[in-house]
């Protein structure tokens, strides 16, 4: 299950797992829509490619909750 991390890596922009506009690698790396373009679609932490992340209802948000812990300025 994602952990639907709830910042921009790169600017420590807000990233709602409820709406759309964060962009995830497969280490689930997470970025804001500015920043991924910024970036070229391309992770700089593992090179691989930034995706669009699902979303997650509130409803389900209830049973499983976003991740809390923020990761601005390169906390892993």
């Amino acid at each position: 299950m994602l952990e639907m991390r709830p910042d921009c890596q790169r600017c420590g922009t807000d990233l709602k797992a409820e709406t759309p506009g964060a962009f995830i690698c497969s280490f689930e790396c997470t970025f804001c829509a500015e920043c991924t373009d910024a970036l070229d679609d391309i992770c700089p932490n593992c090179g691989g490619e930034l995706m669009d992340r699902p979303t997650r209802s509130k409803q389900m948000q209830e049973k499983f909750p976003a991740s809390t812990d923020r990761r601005f300025g390169g906390k892993n």
